[in-house]
């Protein structure tokens, strides 16, 4: 009896003492084992992690870009809603820049088309929302055009209720213009659209172009005080419309030769006969 049990207590002791010096090892082993499985792990989602904010970066350029593109689509959809008046043909540009020299001294746009694609001094530049200027100058591929809000533009207008005509006078500031030569008993109203009256043939007739917004009489002037705002988004613009003026027949000196021979001979002929 002592003798098993001295033997069960020394091989529970040897087998406590084996226990006790191998889980510290073996802990040790599972530990490190973890701590590389975590580290690998770690890694992996670290390099997934990396990919996706790639991932993220590009869908949101794309986004961007398609954000971009649709707007850009519904600016030109509205554009070709804009119905030239008959033998006015259309040429479609982008707004390169804004504003010119040294000291911005003209209030202007810089376009990607010149007089090879139509854009000839003088041709008027509008939007869907309404009038915007005139080209002043044109190179071969580019060309500049001044704002109706400039101090120097000057665009004959009548009013589309009353019919009163007058001068629509830029006053250098994007949203104010001026309305001249508005005699004192003339009929015009705030709220009224303005529109181009088409004199001189710089403009076609009834193209919108502002709207007024104030309208006073002076005591010392035989001409009212009208104030207008114009229709089109002068600050953003990046598209437009260039109006191309119908083409006028040249008569030449040899045409006109040609038709006095033509209506000189049955003269001749009576005259033989």
């Amino acid at each position: 009896m002592r003798s098993g049990a001295v033997d069960r207590f020394a091989a529970n002791t040897g087998l406590e003492f084996t226990g006790a010096v191998l889980k510290p090892g073996k802990w040790v082993v599972n530990n490190a084992t973890d701590l590389w499985n975590r580290y690998i792990y770690l890694q992996g989602v670290q390099q997934e992690n990396v990919r996706l904010m790639e991932q993220v970066e590009n869908l949101s350029f794309a986004l961007a870009d398609a954000r971009e593109n649709v707007a850009e689509l519904k600016r030109l959809r509205a554009l070709m809603h804009l119905s030239p008046p008959p033998e006015w043909n259309r040429v479609a540009a982008r707004v390169l820049s804004y504003r010119i020299g040294v000291q911005a001294e003209l209030d202007s746009i810089i376009l990607d088309k010149g007089f090879m694609d139509g854009a000839d001094k003088n041709t008027p530049v509008v939007t869907h929302e309404g009038v915007v200027g005139r080209v002043i100058k044109a190179g071969p591929t580019t060309s500049s055009a001044l704002l109706l809000t400039d101090m120097n533009s000057r665009i004959a207008v009548i009013s589309s209720n009353n019919r009163t005509r007058g001068l629509l006078v830029g006053s250098g500031n994007r949203d104010e213009l001026h309305l001249k030569y508005v005699p004192i008993n003339a009929q015009l109203e705030e709220g009224e659209l303005l529109v181009t009256s088409g004199l001189a043939g710089a403009y076609p007739k009834g193209l919108p172009i502002a709207r007024i917004v104030s309208v006073a009489h002076s005591d010392i002037s035989l001409f009212k005080t009208v104030k207008a705002v114009p229709l089109a988004s002068l600050g953003n613009l990046e598209e437009i419309i260039l109006l191309q003026a119908p083409l006028t027949p040249v008569v030449t000196e040899a045409a006109l030769q040609t038709n006095e021979q033509s209506s000189s001979e049955p003269t001749k002929q009576n005259a033989t006969n």
